[in-house]
């Protein structure tokens, strides 16, 4: 395996893969150390983005002369497909693409089709809304079901310094506007907030979709990477945003959809739709997480906050068989015991973890 460095941590740092060679029960469900079962893949089809957010690819790390992944590097279409297959073996029903921006990666839908063939999967996509408004109908026609828009902001001021490649927020709401007229909906709103820098527009975003049958999400500012420059006086934490939105827009608690949810739901009082909260900091729900990620160079990481993960392009392209690589995963997510965020320290918070533009959100 030839590393590759990026600054701050070396993003393909592997811990040992289990033997490709054993064998393993295919019919077994697979649960880690703490009881969780494999639910959802997120798969970062690039390690490219055309923004420069400050919390994720500041600008001066990720500049002109950063070393992205070589083409070569970078898995193809079939073998994501080759993975995902394996991965709906040991039960996973949700596939999530993210990137960097998804939507740079060439022939994205084809991709998409080739997922949606397996069957049984629920195929989602986390997008910067940049490039939708052009994409979101070939999206649909080629199996996508929803998609994600990141939003800071509605301030076009504030967008545009956080983006920080000047990037207009009526584009991304042209994108919003082409992902539902396509069918992918209800379309999910990522607002990722930050004290001092975007919390005093959250209650304009609530009210900007509140009755449009979109879903904004409250995201608290984390510690994912060693770039961002991530300090805890920064967290607005999410009991505060409830807060804050419930003072004009009143709110009532909403059960969960499912095992595993992220996100608490907080539904309008007068039936205006719903709002949620993803609390990683505040509120830890590593207990209930089914998220295993495949990095867009092949390399498995079974927590967000991970320091290292499990190369499977090495055995993927040396010949190893799909019960090999059946097995190996399995063997990989038994042996899982993250919790990070429910151990999280001022001094944990420090050590060096993959970048979040590496590995998906």
């Amino acid at each position: 395996m030839t590393d590759r460095v990026i600054p701050l941590l070396d993003a393909r740092r592997a811990m040992p893969l289990p033997d490709v060679g054993a064998k393993g029960d295919a019919s077994a469900a697979v649960v880690d150390t703490l009881a969780r079962p494999m639910r959802d893949l997120r798969i970062s089809v690039t390690d490219r983005c055309n923004f420069r957010c400050t919390y994720c690819m500041p600008k001066d790390i990720f500049g002109p002369d950063y070393p992205f992944l070589a083409r070569s590097e970078v898995l193809s279409f079939e073998e994501i497909t080759r993975l995902a297959r394996i991965f709906r073996g040991h039960g996973i029903e949700k596939i999530r693409l993210t990137g960097g921006e998804p939507l740079l990666r060439k022939g994205l839908p084809r991709l998409i089709e080739m997922l949606a063939g397996i069957g049984g999967l629920d195929l989602t996509l986390t997008t910067n809304g940049s490039l939708l408004a052009r994409q979101a109908r070939a999206l649909k026609d080629a199996g996508l079901n929803r998609v994600t828009v990141s939003l800071d902001s509605l301030d076009d001021e504030v967008f545009r310094a956080m983006n920080d490649v000047d990037f207009p927020v009526a584009r991304v709401l042209e994108g919003i506007d082409a992902a539902a007229a396509a069918g992918l909906a209800p379309v999910k709103i990522n607002m990722v907030v930050q004290r001092g820098v975007n919390d005093h527009t959250l209650v304009s975003m609530a009210k900007r979709f509140k009755g449009t049958g979109h879903i904004v999400r409250f995201i608290e500012f984390m510690d994912v990477g060693a770039t961002n420059g991530w300090r805890m006086d920064d967290v607005v934490p999410s009991a505060e945003v409830v807060r804050r939105i419930d003072t004009e827009l009143p709110l009532a608690p909403v059960d969960a959809n499912y095992y595993g949810e992220v996100a608490e739901r907080w539904s309008y009082r007068d039936g205006g739709g719903e709002i949620g909260v993803i609390s990683s900091v505040s509120q830890a729900f590593c207990r209930t997480c089914t998220r295993a990620r495949l990095a867009t160079d092949g390399m498995l990481y079974t927590c967000l906050f991970a320091s290292a993960g499990y190369d499977l392009r090495a055995p993927l392209r040396g010949g190893a068989s799909d019960e090999e690589l059946h097995a190996a995963i399995a063997r990989i997510w038994r042996g899982r015991g993250d919790r990070y965020s429910e151990i999280r320290t001022a001094e944990t918070a420090k050590q060096r973890k993959v970048e979040m533009s590496y590995i998906g959100g």
